[in-house]
């Protein structure tokens, strides 16, 4: 159940009024009413669960959904982007598209998905370079960012794994280059050109 609040007083950033209304909003909870729409998720896959006679729901492309008190099971041959949702899937093995498989996830483990709420840090592996998309934790330093600019900043560092030609512009060795750039493009709200032009 969600509870909603209508302020009719200017509220002030970092005020105390403005920390209640913003704990509240984080407190919003998601159940077989709402998980489906316009969240981000990430299931876990399962192989000791058997899906019942009576699901409680199959879509049109024959996913099937069972719901508990602490989640859902999910069994489908796709996973990604899902309608207007983003769900992924933590394989226990090389999981191949296409291939049915079955996926759990408690209601706490969904998050909104939209252009006001910022819920979602980049993470990178320097070393294979690879980088994703992470919700926020509980307790966390990261810095937040949107869905779609968290999407548009791993886009572009991967670009910069790629290309090596930009790197002719700087006097810095390549890999502590990018370690810097990218260490502080996913730490603020800069763009990628002003901390470039910051690191010459």
């Amino acid at each position: 159940m969600v509870a909603f609040f209508i302020f009719k007083i200017p509220v002030k950033k970092n005020s105390l009024l403005h920390l209640c209304c913003s704990y509240v909003h984080i407190l919003k909870t998601y159940n077989q009413n709402n998980f489906f729409k316009h969240t981000f998720c990430k299931f876990q896959e399962v192989q000791d669960f058997e899906f019942p006679e009576k699901t409680h729901y199959k879509s049109k492309f024959n996913s099937k959904y069972f719901y508990t008190n602490t989640g859902v099971y999910r069994k489908s041959n796709h996973w990604g982007r899902v309608a207007n949702c983003r769900w992924k899937l933590n394989s226990n093995g090389n999981y191949k598209n296409q291939e049915n498989v079955i996926g759990f996830a408690k209601w706490t483990d969904f998050y909104p998905l939209n252009e006001s709420e910022k819920s979602f840090y980049v993470e990178v592996d320097f070393d294979r370079k690879i980088c994703k998309i992470e919700p926020k934790k509980e307790q966390h330093s990261n810095h937040l960012f949107t869905y779609s600019e968290a999407q548009k900043r791993l886009k572009n560092i991967y670009r910069l794994f790629k290309e090596n030609k930009w790197t002719n512009y700087f006097d810095t060795e390549i890999n502590e280059l990018r370690y810097k750039i990218f260490t502080a493009y996913i730490q603020s709200d800069k763009t990628l050109q002003q901390i470039k032009t910051e690191q010459k």
